[in-house]
């Protein structure tokens, strides 16, 4: 099983003798990496970055865009900022404004502590876009950034922030910001990220908004500041045709503002929304366009305006942020426990005396085999049921019920080993039943929280024993002591693993395409924090190297952000153990020691019974 990976992985990452492995460079298998980084102490989840990736992504997104313009002979230039809000974290964002000198890329800020890192990091010459709503205080730090020589668009969401800019201008001077119109479109997008488009939309001016604009912009002589219009449909747009909708209405917009006088009007902001592929299962896909039909019809659908109303073809500006950072990141989550292994064959505590329906069940056991599997698995599970239900009724006791449960759970993996080359309906079925759960150490809320807030799916598979056909039906649960942390088995959307002794081996899943939203809006339920992260880069030769390892917060320091007073803290733990009266003064020292240990620990789980891992 490939788990997809030709769907999703843009051959990023191939699976290789059983493992996957980093498509670049001598192509490391990603479970060598993570062996590295637990050999120096560092367990539980690790987020691992690929800044190579990013670096392709701009390219591609670049490249893609230079070739439409060349085949339409389009006169505007592309450019592109990634918006922050995808993801802030200074070891994404440091070596994107590295990657990307050369490029017309900058950043885009949505707040003022993301407009001071644009205003920090982006490269002289690179654009700066701030959106969003704003106070006199962010048009201010907007005005400032122009007078470091930044190219900075601040774009208008309402009238009263257009106001508050003609104010700031008149204390500051020259040079100003450029100013951009938000507008808001009829069209909007598809998908659960719709209603970011639309009349009804939080952001943007109507019709009427932009002509009062206009006004404003001429009666304070600040017209020739007015240099793009911008619109967002909606993030992940799955279907091109909104799109295309949307930019025939925009593209319209910015012809008509040109020929009402706004002459240094040149430049088209689509927003964001370009869609990654985050499906595993063929038939299954999360967009129906290429980046090639994207960007061809972009850029032939405005030069077409431009022509029919004869007015200059616009730059193009995008911000495609999960395009560009969705790729360069996973988490690797090591399995702690499958919890069907309770069921094993040693563990059965057979008596001398059993209800006739267990020994009937040991028997199905022992002679099962491939021709009578699914005759024997019938069988069992109507044993199961006959049997549950004496003991309801006080005939069989507590012993013979574990039996009955190790038993049949015996019986359907015999079953499904011995037909895992068949496409059985009864076996498919017997899947979703009994699921095998497999216990990872990680947060579903801190490290996947699209999954548990909107159900997106993150292409998800085991990091090694490629070679071995999986022959357990997953479903996966986090660490956190909340039900909503779960991955349930899905019948269209199967997951299967396998069968493995967590006492004689590692087994570890990652998830892929986590680089967007995922870290930003990972919340601290239960107090896990953001997992141990990494970098992972090559040199010349293809060597990889870790670099800025940041291991996960201790328990102190969680204590300290959610503003306890850790001194007190400590000071009442001390206190405690000292005035016990259960403690005796020889264990008092030790117990403060353990004590002081665990406390500059991180949060995430260590040592398991039962568990190489961790």
């Amino acid at each position: 099983m490939d788990y997809g990976i030709k769907i999703w992985s843009k051959n990023y990452f191939k699976i290789k003798d059983g493992k996957v492995i980093v498509n670049h460079g001598k192509k490391p298998a990603i479970v060598d990496i993570v062996k590295d980084v637990r050999s120096e102490g560092y367990k539980g989840p690790l987020l691992i970055r690929f800044p190579h990736l990013i670096k392709n992504q701009i390219d591609t997104l670049f490249e893609s865009f230079e070739k439409s313009m060349k085949e339409y002979s389009y006169k505007g230039k592309f450019n592109g900022v990634f918006p922050l809000k995808v993801n802030q974290f200074p070891n994404f964002v440091i070596p994107l404004t590295e990657i990307s000198q050369g490029y017309n890329y900058g950043l885009e800020a949505g707040s003022k502590p993301e407009l001071i890192i644009a205003m920090s990091y982006t490269n002289l010459g690179s654009p700066i876009i701030v959106n969003g709503f704003k106070d006199k205080e962010m048009i201010t730090l907007g005005f400032i950034a122009a007078q470091m020589g930044h190219d900075i668009t601040i774009t208008i969401e309402g009238i009263n922030e257009l106001e508050t800019i003609l104010e700031v201008a008149k204390e500051m001077g020259p040079p100003y910001p450029n100013i951009g119109l938000r507008i808001r479109l009829h069209s909007s997008g598809i998908g659960i990220w719709a209603k970011s488009g639309g009349i009804n939309s939080k952001f943007g001016l109507t019709s009427a908004e932009l002509v009062e604009a206009m006004t404003m912009l001429k009666q304070a002589d600040m017209l020739e500041n007015f240099k793009m219009i911008h619109f967002h449909i909606g993030s992940q747009i799955s279907e091109i045709s909104p799109m295309k909708k949307a930019l025939r209405e925009a593209g319209n917009i910015y012809a008509e503002l040109y020929k009402m006088g706004a002459t240094n009007l040149n430049s088209v902001d689509l927003g964001g929304g370009l869609a990654v592929e985050y499906s595993q299962h063929k038939g299954i896909y999360e967009k129906n366009y290429t980046l090639e039909e994207f960007t061809s019809d972009v850029v032939y659908l405005l030069k077409m305006i431009s022509q029919n109303k004869k007015v200059p073809e616009p730059d193009i500006y995008i911000e495609a942020g999960r395009f560009i950072a969705a790729s360069h990141a996973i988490v690797v989550a090591p399995v702690l426990e499958l919890f069907s292994q309770e069921y094993d064959q040693k563990e059965l505590n057979l008596k001398e005396k059993n209800p006739p329906l267990i020994d009937e069940l040991y028997e199905l056991y022992k002679i099962m085999n491939e021709n009578n599997a699914i005759e024997f698995l019938h069988d069992s599970l109507d044993h199961m049921e006959s049997l549950l239900t004496l003991f309801d009724l006080g005939y069989i006791d507590l012993i013979d019920r574990s039996n009955t449960e190790i038993l049949v759970h015996l019986i359907i993996k015999k079953a499904v080993d011995l037909l895992k080359n068949k496409n059985l309906t009864d076996i498919i079925n017997i899947q979703n039943m009994i699921q095998e759960r497999y216990l990872l150490n990680f947060s579903i809320f801190q490290s996947l929280p699209d999954y548990w807030g909107l159900g997106q799916n993150f292409p998800v598979m085991p990091l090694e024993k490629l070679d071995e056909d999986p022959t357990r039906s997953a479903s996966l649960w986090d660490i956190t002591c909340d039900s909503d942390g779960e991955i349930s088995f899905d019948t269209q959307k199967p997951l299967f693993l396998h069968d493995v002794n967590l006492t004689e081996e590692d087994y570890f899943l990652c998830f892929f395409l986590v680089g967007a939203y995922q870290e930003t809006m990972g919340m601290q339920h239960n107090l896990f924090t953001h997992p141990t992260e990494l970098t992972v880069n090559f040199d010349e030769d293809g060597n990889y190297e870790i670099k800025n390892i940041i291991e996960a917060q201790n328990i102190l320091d969680i204590l300290d952000d959610m503003d306890y007073d850790i001194k007190d803290v400590e000071r009442r733990l001390k206190q405690k153990i000292e005035e016990s009266e259960k403690i005796n003064d020889d264990m008092r020292g030790y117990i403060l020691g353990k004590l002081y240990v665990f406390l500059s620990e991180n949060c995430y789980l260590k040592t398991i019974a039962g568990c190489k891992n961790d």
